[in-house]
């Protein structure tokens, strides 16, 4: 039993040292690479998904339909789109005298995605994608978002929010689909949506604002070791690492904290009015049927079936910024992604195991 307890101690030296060694060098590898990145060095990517799901619609039909059957197939689909075109390039004639108008009639869907970190660090790309999309998309048009995320920091997910806002002010529609998570920061981008939908199943909420940190002052001070921290400022220090926890500086936090809560409140509310927000800003959770019971959505629908009708009557695109990284960029944001996600899988099983099924 001994030698069991001494193997257990010494495998959990070894896995702290090879935590704190992966956290050290991910750091420098990604404070390297960021110096040599060249902003705005990326591209745009963008796919018709009409065209993906007719391909996936003909495999389908190839494999299940008759021979005879899908050769019928194919010429009806042929003839649908040369009247298609036939009445697209009509409506393109009849437009030629007013140059302000967009000749193309019919409406477009542009489909966007966001994965959201505790540094909301795709934002990044979510600004190139919305500021290409204004570029071209008109009022008759839409963008769709799907995102998942869990949230995190509060100024990060703010300019996140905000890319969003820029749609809405350009008079654009905007719908946002959740699958999965729309949690704190998470739910104030969705809340933004003119149309938030939502998978039965997908947590949404969590609209409260949460501050820990651990503090080693009573280790260092066993230790005999000092810390100091010269500042200007009454509150410029207020709940530190190293430093001493004081009473007013605890009860600053809290202020802040609370003062943070009520502006997150006041946003929900101004872009969600039907939410009763005093019962849903409590910090919990709700999953897709819950929330549209608390007007927190409003239909519960899937973002592939959302694409799927919007194909019916619309060209559907698929728009994505790609960054240009370096091999060094490429292996930081391995390192902080699944260190970042390792952090995210505990507090979720911590929060959420009395739903495991």
């Amino acid at each position: 039993m001994e030698y069991f307890i001494e193997y257990c101690l010494f495998l959990a030296k070894v896995v702290t040292l090879v935590v704190a060694f992966i956290v050290i060098i991910g750091a420098m590898i990604a404070i390297g690479g960021r110096g040599r990145r060249v902003a705005g060095k990326g591209a745009i990517s963008v796919v018709r998904l009409n065209d993906e799901l007719d391909d996936m619609r003909d495999a389908m039909k190839k494999v299940v339909y008759d021979k005879d059957t899908f050769k019928h197939e194919q010429k009806r689909e042929k003839k649908r789109h040369k009247e298609e075109a036939r009445e697209l390039k009509s409506s393109r004639k009849s437009l030629e005298s007013d140059s302000e108008i967009d000749p193309h009639s019919k409406k477009r869907v542009y489909v966007i995605d966001f994965n959201g970190d505790i540094q909301a660090s795709e934002v990044e790309s979510l600004r190139e994608e919305i500021t290409a999309i204004l570029s071209l998309a008109t009022s008759q048009d839409e963008v769709l978002v799907r995102l998942e995320s869990p949230g995190g920091m509060v100024h990060a997910y703010g300019l996140a929010a905000s890319q969003l806002s820029r749609i809405k002010e350009h008079g654009i529609p905007l719908t946002v689909c959740v699958d999965m998570v729309a949690a704190s920061g998470g739910y104030m981008m969705a809340c933004l949506a003119d149309r938030l939908v939502a998978a039965p199943f997908a947590i949404l909420g969590s609209i409260g604002v949460l501050v820990q940190m651990p503090n080693f002052h009573r280790l260092l001070h066993k230790h005999e070791v000092d810390y100091e921290t010269i500042s200007a400022g009454e509150f410029k220090t207020t709940l530190t690492t190293f430093g001493e926890i004081t009473q007013r500086g605890r009860d600053k936090v809290k202020e802040d904290v609370e003062e943070m809560h009520a502006i997150f409140k006041d946003w929900v509310k101004q872009h969600r009015p039907a939410v009763e927000i005093d019962s849903i800003a409590t910090g919990e959770t709700w999953v897709g049927l819950q929330a549209m019971e608390r007007s927190m959505i409003d239909e519960i629908i899937t973002s592939d079936e959302c694409i799927i009708r919007a194909c019916d009557d619309a060209d559907v695109f698929a728009v994505r910024f790609e960054i240009r990284r370096t091999i060094s960029d490429k292996l930081g944001a391995a390192i902080h992604t699944t260190i970042d996600k390792t952090v995210l899988s505990w507090l979720k099983r911590a929060r959420q195991s009395a739903y495991f099924s």
